[in-house]
């Protein structure tokens, strides 16, 4: 049940501005743990900002936030993010790294051991769908969009994170091997135990992925609900949004 559920991640009544701009105004949200959570809404509704938040990419300018219980302040900025996966649209692989390398990136700076670096980065691989014989030595841009955010998602999930953060991670790739890595995103999250939070734009992909969905608005949520109950709203953003999807 969701009221006994471990809480990762809290936002009290947080606020982030930019000089006079207001980005994110009274924010006040919990994620638990093995939820995909998704926040869904437009370009400038401040849902990657509420992302960067997290791992202390931005610092609040009101409010606080809390990650495993400790406020993200008191995180040391660096551990923190290495604790925490992070996935970017196009990935943001280290071109000048092979893909194993990339995967293999977060247990090194940890100082793994070398073969259990090497067992974890075949395992990861193989995770994703891609053979390590085959995949291990090649550099990024030999690979598809696809194939690149696949190396992303492995590179998350490496040195075994709670948390994996997701900024519009197959936002960039075709329609088929978007939807492809939607399902495999989600069977993998739940299958390990993870806890995510994911933003998006595309209320499909939310319906896909969300075990809950925030819908955000001008630095505000407007709507907070498990995708059958977002498809039963008569809040008018939310209808707007149902209207583009065959559901």
């Amino acid at each position: 049940m969701r009221e006994t559920a471990e809480i990762i991640v809290e936002f009290r009544r947080v606020g982030f501005q930019l000089g006079a701009a207001k980005i994110l105004d009274d924010l006040n949200l919990t994620v638990s743990k093995g939820e995909i959570l998704v926040l869904l809404g437009e370009s400038g509704c401040g849902k990657t900002t509420t992302l960067k938040l997290i791992n202390r990419l931005y610092e609040p300018t009101s409010g606080e936030i809390l990650v495993e219980g400790k406020r993200a302040t008191d995180w040391d900025a660096i551990a923190l993010r290495r604790r925490i996966g992070y996935v970017l649209q196009e990935a943001g692989l280290f071109p000048h790294f092979t893909v194993g390398e990339n995967v293999a990136l977060v247990p090194r700076l940890e100082n793994w051991d070398n073969a259990k670096i090497q067992a974890r980065t075949l395992e990861m691989l193989e995770l994703v769908g891609l053979t390590p014989d085959k995949f291990a030595d090649r550099f990024p841009h030999e690979l598809s969009g696809g194939q690149r955010q696949r190396v992303g998602v492995a590179r998350a999930l490496a040195a075994d994170p709670d948390l994996l953060l997701l900024d519009e991670p197959f936002g960039a790739l075709d329609a088929l091997t978007r939807v492809n890595l939607q399902k495999e995103f989600a069977r993998t999250v739940r299958e390990l135990g993870k806890t995510a939070v994911f933003v998006t734009h595309d209320l499909h992909e939310a319906f896909i992925l969300g075990t809950r969905i925030c819908l955000m608005d001008k630095g505000k949520i407007v709507l907070l609900e498990t995708p059958a109950n977002f498809a039963k709203s008569d809040l008018p953003l939310a209808r707007n949004y149902l209207e583009t999807v065959n559901l």
